[in-house]
C-alpha cells in the first residue's frame, strides 16, 4: 500500500513539475549528447591513457575542442531550423485546414467509387497533430534560455561529480556498486544517443533528398519531422511517413507522387531503423517492444511529445538500475526482450 502511495506521489510530482523538469531534461539530453560526441571523438586521440603531464593537458584540451565542436553542430542545426525550416512550418500551418478538407473529400471519393466505408472521424486530424507538436516545440523554445543556463552549469559542475559522489557515499563497497550502475547507464545512454542521433540525421537528410527529387512541397519540413520523430519508437516512424504521404494525396493529381512518397519514406525507415541501426546498437539495450510501447504511452500521457521523445533513455536508466537490486530484478526481467538481464554487481 505504501508503495502505491509513493508511486502515485512520484507521478503527481512529475506531472505538476513538468514545466521545470522538461527543460532540465532537454538540457541533460544536450549535455549528454555533447559528451557522447566528445567521447567518440576521443577515440581518435592517440594516447589512450595519458602517462605524463603534457599528454594529460593535451587530452584535456582535446576533450574541450570535441565538446565545443559538438555544441557548434547542435547550434548549426538550430540555426538551420530557424532560418530554413521554420518559415516552411509557418506556410504549411496556414494550409492545414485546406489539406484536412481535401483529405475528407478524398475519403468521400473512395467511399463512392470503391465502396469502402469512410467516416470523417477515421481520417487523422493533421491540424490537431501539427498543433500538438508545435505546442510542445514552442514550450521548449520559450525555455531555451533556461535550457542553456542548465547546460552551462552542468559543464561547470561536471569536473566535481566524482568528488561529490565519493563524499556522499563513504562506504567503499557500496560506492563501487552504485558507481557500476551509473557507469552502465552512462555507457548505454551515450551509445544510444550518439548512434540514434547520427542515424536520425542521415535518415532526415536522405528523406529530404528523396522528397526534393520527386518534387513534394515542404521537403524541409517533412525531413525535420523525420529527424525528430526518429527518437520516438514505433509511433515516430508511423507519423514521419504518414504526414507527407497524406499531404501528397491532397496535392497530386494522380497516384504517382503518393506512391513515390510512400515507397521512398517507408524504404528509408526500414533500411535505417530496422536494418542499419540494430547492426550498430546490437542487443545492448535488450528491451521488450511491449515495454517500450507501454513506456511510450505513459510518458506521452504525462509530458506529451517531449515525454515520448525521452521515453527510451528513461526506460534504459530504470532497466539497468532495476537489474542491480534483488528486490527489483523481476522488473528488469519484465522489461527485457528475452529475460536476460545485466549481471548484478555484488557489494
Amino acid at each position: 500500500m505504501n508503495g502505491m502511495i509513493l508511486l502515485a506521489g512520484i507521478i503527481l510530482v512529475l506531472w505538476l513539475g513538468r514545466s521545470i523538469l522538461i527543460p532540465l531534461l532537454v538540457a541533460a539530453f544536450l549535455w549528454y549528447l555533447i559528451n557522447a560526441v566528445a567521447d567518440y571523438m576521443r577515440l581518435l586521440f592517440p594516447f589512450k591513457t595519458p602517462t605524463n603531464r603534457h599528454e594529460r593537458i593535451f587530452g584535456y584540451i582535446f576533450d574541450w575542442i570535441s565538446r565545443i565542436g559538438a555544441l557548434a553542430s547542435i547550434c548549426g542545426v538550430i540555426l538551420l531550423f530557424v532560418t530554413q525550416v521554420k518559415p516552411m512550418f509557418t506556410e504549411l500551418s496556414s494550409a492545414l485546414p485546406g489539406i484536412q478538407h481535401k483529405l475528407i473529400a478524398l475519403g468521400n471519393y473512395l467511399t463512392d467509387s470503391i465502396g469502402l466505408k469512410f467516416d470523417a472521424n477515421m481520417i487523422p486530424n493533421i491540424t490537431k497533430i501539427a498543433t500538438n507538436i508545435g505546442s510542445s516545440a514552442a514550450n521548449i523554445a520559450t525555455s531555451i534560455g533556461m535550457i542553456f543556463i542548465y547546460m552551462i552549469f552542468m559543464f561547470i559542475e561536471q569536473s566535481t561529480f566524482n568528488k561529490k559522489f565519493d563524499a556522499m557515499i563513504p562506504n567503499k563497497r557500496r560506492a563501487k556498486k552504485i558507481r557500476f550502475i551509473i557507469d552502465s547507464i552512462d555507457h548505454n545512454m551515450k551509445k544510444y544517443l550518439f548512434i540514434k542521433t547520427i542515424i536520425s540525421a542521415i535518415t532526415g537528410l536522405a528523406s529530404f533528398a528523396w522528397l526534393q527529387m520527386i518534387g513534394l512541397e515542404f521537403a524541409g519540413v517533412w525531413a525535420f519531422i523525420v529527424f525528430v520523430t526518429s527518437y520516438i519508437p514505433t509511433i515516430g516512424a508511423i507519423v514521419a511517413c504518414m504526414l507527407p504521404i497524406l499531404y501528397s494525396f491532397t496535392v497530386a493529381p494522380g497516384w504517382e507522387l503518393p506512391l513515390l512518397t510512400a515507397g521512398g519514406l517507408i524504404s528509408l525507415q526500414i533500411l535505417f531503423g530496422n536494418i542499419i541501426e540494430p547492426k550498430f546498437t546490437g542487443q545492448s539495450l535488450n528491451l521488450s517492444t511491449l515495454a517500450i510501447l507501454i513506456n511510450l504511452v505513459f510518458w506521452g500521457m504525462l509530458w506529451g511529445v517531449a515525454g515520448m521523445f525521452f521515453s527510451v533513455p528513461l526506460l534504459v536508466g530504470i532497466y539497468i538500475a532495476a537489474a542491480q537490486f534483488d528486490s527489483t530484478r523481476w522488473l528488469a526481467v519484465l522489461l527485457s526482450a528475452n529475460g536476460k538481464i545485466p549481471d548484478k554487481r555484488e557489494e
